[in-house]
């Protein structure tokens, strides 16, 4: 896309842009700054770029390289919107060639149905089998936060 670049590598990412997005967001409001650098670390990244290097997008995967990857903490910043950036950067991902072949790609989204959908995603068929534990407190209980101790 015109103006704006998608990198893979590590060194690009503005891990301070990403911890002020995703800290603040809906999934992962006031989550410890070393506990998302931890998940950065150890994740497949897509970072999006003006040309003077700005950092003004971010999703990353979670995978076993393999069979199955878990798509996480996707935006794209504020004031950047409406120029096709987030279009861009899931179909990046998705035909990103380590992504072929993987048996599963999943997400959860409260509001990006229509963006995904484009992409392939549905709904589980059958989500009477998935479970989960699911913590949402994690971040703001001293007692289970690992970076409070």
């Amino acid at each position: 896309m015109k103006g704006f670049r998608i990198s893979i590598n590590h060194s690009d990412l503005d891990i301070d842009v990403i911890y002020q997005f995703i800290s603040q967001s809906y999934w992962a409001s006031g989550i410890p700054r070393a506990t998302l650098e931890k998940a950065i670390s150890n994740s497949w990244c897509f970072g999006v770029f003006e040309e003077n290097g700005n950092q003004v997008g971010f999703a990353r995967l979670i995978t076993d390289k393999a069979t199955f990857a878990y798509l996480a903490d996707v935006f794209v910043i504020d004031c950047c919107r409406g120029k096709g950036l987030s279009k861009w950067l899931v179909k990046t991902i998705i035909e990103y060639p380590e992504v072929q072949g993987l048996r599963r790609l999943m997400l959860a989204t409260r509001d990006a149905h229509g963006l995904y959908s484009q992409y392939g995603f549905r709904s589980v068929e059958n989500p009477e089998i998935l479970m989960q534990i699911w913590q949402p407190n994690v971040y703001h209980d001293p007692i289970t936060s690992k970076d409070n101790l």
